[in-house]
């Protein structure tokens, strides 16, 4: 990030998510971006396990959606296009639903993710990579 400091945001989820919770997370993806995630994380460490890992990768033009349990990556899923520009905001939900999460960019779904970890075992709501971040709310 130009010049920037900002720690990306860590919000615990001590009691898990359940169908009906929603994460918002709005920012800014800086001119010179190359990748940003939102992982929803069940346990960090050697084993760790992401529930949901958001990967837009604006170098390729995708959007990689994916698991990591007992610290190995599952099968990539991939949305079609990209919703992100460079020196553009962005507004993303990311709806928990009975069989998977369901993401939002701006006002369009853009893909539904199949659980393959129950959401109950999320604990930590993590924003990495180069985005600005404005606000991260779950509700």
């Amino acid at each position: 990030m130009e010049g920037s400091t900002e720690v990306q945001p860590r919000v615990p989820l001590p009691e898990g998510i359940r169908v009906g919770n929603v994460m918002r997370i709005r920012g800014v993806v800086p001119g010179n971006a190359h990748h940003f995630s939102i992982n929803l994380v069940c346990k960090e460490g050697q084993d760790g396990e992401v529930a949901l890992h958001f990967n837009p990768r604006l170098e390729e033009s995708i959007v990689v959606f994916n698991t990591m349990q007992e610290g190995r990556w599952g099968r990539e899923e991939r949305g079609q296009g990209i919703p992100f520009q460079r020196g553009q905001p962005f507004d993303v939900l990311i709806i928990t639903t009975e069989d998977g999460f369901k993401a939002v960019v701006g006002d369009s779904e853009y893909y539904h993710f199949r659980h393959r970890i129950p959401p109950a075992n999320v604990r930590l709501l993590e924003v990495g990579g180069d985005p600005q971040v404005d606000s991260v709310k779950v509700f």
